[in-house]
This record gives structure tokens, sequence and C-alpha cells, in this order.
């Protein structure tokens, strides 16, 4: 029988709960029902946002976006630009997040005529509250680097950290009242979704 020496089991011990401090939980997004976290932030137009002061005023469309460089992103981005008249009819705002810097949020807040409110999420806060946030295996930064997509330079700080694109609804209460939360980033949300939900 082979006896494993204490100190042995005590390295394989400590080991095992270092990667399990350091590995980053899977994102999971937040449920309906839940009470929407606040946060205070900066937009594209150096305005601060504080999410409760915005809810006095009507429910807030908060949307998570991967960066300019997403096509997904930008089609998602365009649909609401293109539809924003019918949101605001509902008396609804809103919020678009990413990890971008602020000088790539000026370029897709240009591109939509700064149709909406985008927040430059500094230490991915609102997107580690919100369970979006996880970090992109070193393959697909290989993949994206290829493809002349360098997360390093476009989230600056935030590295290689990008958002699940979800969606929610957070009515006036500060509740959810709608999550669209899905790990394939080419599903998005449609307008007439968040239409039929506010």
């Amino acid at each position: 029988m082979t006896i494993i020496k204490p100190y042995l089991l005590i390295s394989l011990f400590l080991l095992l709960l270092i990667r399990g401090i350091t590995k980053a939980e899977d994102p999971k997004g937040l449920n309906i029902g839940d009470v929407a976290p606040g946060f205070r932030a900066v937009d594209q137009f150096n305005k601060q946002i504080n999410l409760y002061e915005e809810l006095d005023k009507g429910p807030v469309v908060l949307m998570f976006y991967r960066g300019h460089w997403c096509k997904y992103c930008n089609k998602q981005l365009e649909e609401l630009s293109d539809s924003l008249k019918f949101i605001v009819e509902k008396g609804a705002f809103i919020i678009t997040v990413t990890p971008e810097v602020m000088e790539f949020v000026d370029e897709t807040s240009k591109q939509y005529k700064d149709a909406f409110r985008i927040i430059s999420d500094k230490e991915m806060k609102i997107m580690n509250n919100y369970k979006v946030s996880f970090e992109v295996k070193k393959t697909t930064i290989t993949r994206y680097k290829f493809a002349g997509i360098n997360l390093s330079e476009f989230n600056g700080d935030n590295g290689s950290n990008l958002p699940v694109p979800a969606t929610y609804i957070i009515n006036q209460q500060g509740i959810v009242d709608y999550v669209f939360f899905d790990e394939n980033y080419k599903k998005r949300v449609s307008v007439k979704t968040l239409l039929m939900h506010l």
C-alpha cells in the first residue's frame, strides 16, 4: 500500500484551494425577480449615470455588448438605434455596457448617432455584479488576434474579459422584469421581444 506523506497531502490541498480561489465563476446572469444591482458610472458624453436615478424616470433596458469589433453586437445596436422611438414611447431608457475603453466607445456612439448611453465598464464592476463577465480562453484570444481583434488594445485594463451579451429590463422598483441571457454570442434578443416585455 502506498503511503502519501503528510507534506504532500498539504501541498495537494493548498494547490486545490488556490485553484478554487483563482478560478473565475462561470457567468450565470441574474434572474427575473432579482433586485438589480445599483451602479454609478460615466457615459460617452462624460455625464454621470446613476441607475436608480434613471429608474425614477422610467424602466431601463440594460444591455451588455462585447465591442465595436463584434458584428453580432453591431447588428443588435443598429436594431436598437433604428427602433429607439418605439422603446422611448414605452417610457423606457437604454443603457449599454461594454468592457472597451472610451476611445472605442466613442466610435460606437458616433456610428449609431449617439442614440443611447454607453458605459465603458472599468474593472468590469457592473458586468461582475450582473454576473455576465468571463475570461476568454487563450485559444480564442489567439484566434481573435489572427482575425485582427486585439482584446488587450480594445479593453485596456479589462484585458481578455468579455460579457455574455445579456439584456435585462429593470422596472421602476429596481426589480429585473425580463432577462435574455445566452452564452451563444450569436443569439440576441429582438426589439420586438423587448417591446412585448416593457
